[in-house]
C-alpha cells in the first residue's frame, strides 16, 4: 500500500507538489492522472526516495523507501525504460540488480521469460527497440517479486498487441494482490487498465475514485430513448425537468435515470423502443475535469512546470 499525507515540494520559486494527499490500495490498478506539469513525476520520484518533501510524508507498506533495507523486494519500479548501460545485455543488467538486492540469480532468467525476452537475453541493450527496452524495464521492477510496483508511461513504444499484453499482465499483478501504480497520458488504454484513478493538477489532488465514479461525475450521463410518439414524451419528460436534446430518430435525455424515463413514458401510454444509458469517455470526463490545470495553454505561456533537475532512475538508487 501506497500512502502520501500532506506531500509538498518546491523547486526554488517552482511549487511542484502542494499539500497532496492519496492512498493506493493492494489488489487493484490505480491510474495517475494529470496534464503535463501537473507533478506527477515529482511524486513518483518523492514515493521512490528520489526526492525528499519539503514537508509532508509518504510511505510504502508503512515505511519510507530509504528504510527499505532491500527495495527491489518490496518495490518495483519503471520511470525510464532506456536507463540501461547500452553495452550490457539485459541478462547482464538483471544480473547486477538482482546480485545488489540480494535476490536469486534463478530470478533473472524468470522475469525475463515473464515479459517475453528469454530469445534476446545475451543482445546488448542499446540496440534494443523502445518496445523491447519497456520489457527490459518491466523485467527489473519485477526481479525482486515485489508487492508494490510503479509504472510511468509502461506502453510506450508497444504496438497493439504489445499494449494488450501488458494491459493483461498489469490485472494479473493486481490479482495476486499486489499494489500497481499506473501514470499514463493513453486515457483510453487508462480506461481498460485502471478500476482506480487519482487525478492530480497544479500539484494539487483533483480526485480520487474509481474511474466509473470518475466519470460519471464528470461527464454526467444521459439516455437515448426511442418511441412511435417522441413528441408527446418529450413534452411529459420536459413537464418532469428532464433536459433533452433531439438526435436523429431518438431523444437524449439528461437530468433524470432510465428508471424515471420509463415510468413517465408509462403514466403517458408512450411505447418505448430503445431506453439506452450513455456516458461520455474518461477522455471527455478528464479534459473537463482538470481543462484549468493544464501547463499550457494555445497563445500563454507555461502556467507551471515541474523540476527540471537531472534525476536518475529508482533503480540505480536500489542498486547501490
Amino acid at each position: 500500500m501506497i500512502e502520501a499525507a500532506s506531500l509538498t515540494k518546491r523547486y526554488g520559486k517552482t511549487l511542484a507538489v502542494e499539500d497532496l494527499s492519496f492512498s493506493v490500495t493492494p489488489g487493484t490498478v490505480t491510474g495517475f492522472l494529470g496534464p503535463n506539469g501537473a507533478g506527477k513525476s515529482t511524486t513518483m520520484r518523492m514515493i521512490l526516495g528520489l526526492d525528499n518533501p519539503t514537508s509532508g510524508d509518504v510511505r510504502i507498506g508503512g515505511k519510507r523507501y530509504g528504510e527499505l533495507r532491500h527495495p527491489l523486494r518490496t518495490v518495483g519500479a519503471l520511470l525510464d525504460a532506456k536507463w540501461v548501460h547500452p553495452n550490457r545485455s539485459a541478462r547482464a543488467h538483471l544480473t547486477w540488480m538482482a546480485r545488489s538486492n540480494q535476490i536469486p540469480a534463478r530470478r533473472v532468467d524468470e522475469v525475463l521469460e515473464a515479459v517475453g525476452l528469454s530469445g534476446v537475453a545475451n543482445r546488448r541493450a542499446g540496440g534494443f527497440s523502445l518496445g523491447m527496452s519497456q520489457r527490459l524495464g518491466l523485467a527489473a521492477a519485477l526481479l525482486g517479486d515485489p508487492e508494490v510496483l510503479l509504472f510511468d508511461e509502461p506502453v510506450n513504444g508497444l504496438d497493439p498487441e504489445g499494449i494488450l499484453w501488458i494491459r493483461r499482465f498489469m490485472h494479473r499483478l493486481a490479482d495476486e494482490g499486489r499494489t500497481v501504480f499506473v501514470s499514463s497520458h493513453l486515457l483510453s488504454e487508462m480506461a481498460l487498465t485502471a478500476t482506480e484513478l487519482v487525478v492530480i493538477g497544479r500539484g494539487k489532488l483533483i480526485a480520487q475514485s474509481s474511474t466509473d465514479e470518475f466519470v460519471a461525475r464528470a461527464s454526467g450521463e444521459t439516455v437515448r430513448v426511442r418511441s412511435a410518439a417522441p413528441d408527446v414524451l418529450a413534452k411529459a419528460l420536459r413537464a418532469e425537468g428532464a433536459e433533452l436534446t433531439e438526435s436523429e430518430d431518438a431523444l437524449l435525455v439528461s437530468g433524470m435515470d432510465s428508471t424515471r424515463i420509463g415510468e413517465v413514458a408509462l403514466a403517458n401510454s408512450v411505447a418505448l423502443s430503445e431506453l439506452s444509458p450513455e456516458r461520455g469517455s474518461l477522455e471527455q470526463a478528464f479534459m473537463h475535469i482538470t481543462g484549468d490545470s493544464v501547463e499550457y495553454h494555445a497563445g500563454s505561456g507555461p502556467v507551471m512546470a515541474e523540476s527540471a533537475s537531472d534525476i536518475p532512475d529508482p533503480l540505480t538508487t536500489a542498486a547501490k
